[in-house]
């Protein structure tokens, strides 16, 4: 039973016409900073996963998306987001019962029909879902799904209780960090993660777990580390300061991941609002860190818009376009006026093609610091069918075919797997058998026939699974596809011409690269988490790599010169 006294204490510390407000800001209100506040007794699971975990990303297949609404105030972008999502998965409404019938006449009225729809009668403080709600985890990468569940950074404690709501009626185990020495307190919009182990954030997690906020223990930056490991498999997990104008200090306002190495992120006008210290933080991931795949992140800008011609600095709305939502093969954007919203709009399905973009009016919420990512929360495949693969970049010409590596997982096993390329998508696609490489990494390979200079070549991948289930990547799929183009060979020296050898590999420590003729060339040494732990230059036939103070592991070499680039894998033992 959910400990409704806390919701009676919340009552009694504060006007009841406060605890009914249908329209809580995301930050704190200031009766809320005056209220001494104790988090629910949690029901779940309060020690880690027996297990290794991994939390899902975003673009994964789900099998729902959740929304809560009770109260008129953006009831126009919830109605939107339902009409839209309950096309791709079932939509689970929170209200309590004396509204149901208020949105389901809303609904209707406004041409949406219930089915899809399920209600979900529980209390509730706000809207801000992403920020309460669960968070999709599974065991052994594709094994179990299971849900973590943080304590709120909100004295809201019927929001705080809603993920075990949905979990007792989706019968979904809950784990939740609320319990010494594993209590943590974080919120959904400040937390961004790439599927395999790394997250984004805000120094707003250390900021709220230092012992004065809503957590018990006083935790530094080690110990926050330790608890997103046990429990949601975070290894690496990258915290960037706080903004002076964004006053959540979620990162879901200016920051997207829209695939484990592209980083969509808001860009002010030059000094303006929070443009330099976004600025700022962009150059230090960039500079530090490496996407899974050991390579530098991509970034796409999309216009962070003014409203009024204000801009937060100003005191106009925080608008934001990054504060999106997938829904499957649809992708939910905020939108507030035309002469920004059209350029962000094609922004998205520039970077996603194949994908649903929908724009949806965000400007009644925006007043509250919020958008469409912070008012949904996802609930991940029940039988997923995991594809990970790193999309070629354009290719030299050579009559070598194009490898196409791509690690795929499925509880049940791999049956087979596709790709299938085309360059002419409306003449269709040719499909090539992927085989079965590497199964320690569950890595699957497939060749696509070299082509000539100046084609372009689409491509995805298909696979099913011992159980007949099937999955794209991308999920749109033919729709959707990746494309790299056939260049012209450069004036440098091609990839075609350079030999390296190394030596010794596997090493203790010390590895030599040798060249069959002098490069000017710069080096990088990437760990298996992605983190830079060597560069430099050279324009010798020679590169000696130290590596005696690092750990044991599988390490990758990446030599770029003009004319081509190679990654050779390395071995410390």
């Amino acid at each position: 039973m959910k400990l409704k006294a806390y919701f009676f204490i919340l009552i009694s510390s504060l006007q009841v016409a406060f605890v009914h407000a249908q329209h809580l800001p995301v930050g704190l209100t200031e009766a809320e900073k005056m209220l001494e506040y104790t988090p629910p007794v949690s029901r779940g699971i309060t020690t880690p996963p027996v297990s290794e975990v991994r939390t899902a990303a975003e673009w994964e297949e789900i099998d729902g998306l959740c929304i809560r609404w009770r109260g008129s105030f953006a009831q126009s972008t919830l109605r939107e987001i339902v009409r839209h999502a309950k096309l791709e998965v079932p939509v689970y409404i929170v209200t309590d019962q004396s509204y149901q019938s208020t949105v389901q006449n809303q609904l209707q009225n406004n041409g949406i029909s219930l089915s899809n729809v399920q209600f979900v009668i529980e209390p509730s403080n706000s809207i801000w879902f992403r920020d309460y709600g669960q968070w999709n985890v599974y065991t052994n990468d594709v094994d179990s799904l299971l849900w973590v569940d943080w304590i709120y950074n909100r004295p809201r404690p019927s929001d705080d209780v809603i993920p075990e709501a949905l979990a007792d009626l989706l019968n979904i185990p809950l784990y939740q960090t609320t319990n010494v020495p594993y209590d943590l307190v974080n919120t959904g919009g400040n937390f961004m993660v790439d599927g395999f182990g790394t997250a984004f954030a805000s120094e707003l997690i250390l900021e709220e777990n230092d012992g004065t906020g809503y957590g018990i223990s006083n935790h530094n930056e080690n110990a926050v580390d330790a608890i997103m490991s046990d429990f949601m498999g975070i290894d690496r997990y990258i915290k960037m300061p706080t903004l002076p104008y964004d006053g959540i200090h979620h990162i879901d306002m200016h920051m997207k991941l829209l695939d484990e190495e592209t980083l969509l992120v808001g860009e002010y006008p030059q000094g303006v609002a929070d443009g330099p210290q976004i600025e700022s933080n962009l150059n230090y991931v960039l500079n530090n860190f490496n996407s899974v795949f050991g390579t530098d992140y991509k970034v796409i800008r999309v216009p962070m818009p003014p409203e009024g011609g204000q801009y937060p600095n100003q005191n106009g709305d925080y608008r934001t376009y990054t504060n999106s939502v997938f829904v499957n093969n649809t992708i939910l954007v905020p939108i507030y006026e035309e002469q920004w919203d059209t350029t962000a709009l094609r922004i998205y399905r520039e970077a996603l093609p194949g994908y649903k973009v929908v724009g949806i009016d965000c400007n009644e919420i925006i007043t509250a610091s919020g958008a469409i990512h912070c008012i949904t929360k996802a609930v991940a495949s029940s039988d997923p069918l995991l594809i990970r693969h790193q999309p070629l970049d354009d290719q030299v010409f050579s009559t070598n075919n194009y490898q196409i590596d791509a690690l795929i997982k499925h509880a049940d096993g791999i049956a087979s797997a596709t790709v299938y390329w085309t360059t002419d998508t409306t003449q269709g696609y040719a499909a090539a058998n992927m085989n079965f490489t590497n199964p320690s990494e569950d890595t699957w390979t497939g060749f696509i026939p070299y082509q000539a200079e100046g084609e372009k070549v689409y491509y995805y991948i298909h696979a099913e699974a011992n159980t007949g289930k099937q999955q794209n990547r991308p999920m749109p799929a033919p729709q959707g596809f990746w494309k790299f183009k056939v260049l012209s060979s450069p004036t440098g020296i091609s990839e075609e011409e350079v030999r390296i050898g190394v030596f010794p590999n596997p090493s203790t420590g010390i590895f030599e690269l040798n060249f069959n003729q002098a490069l000017n060339s710069k080096y990088s040494v990437i760990d298996n988490l992605g983190r830079i732990v060597l560069n430099g230059v050279s324009n010798e036939t020679r590169i000696v790599l130290d590596l005696k103070n690092n750990p044991t592991g599988i390490y990758t070499a990446r030599i770029e010169w003009e004319g081509g680039f190679r990654t050779i894998r390395l071995v410390k033992i």
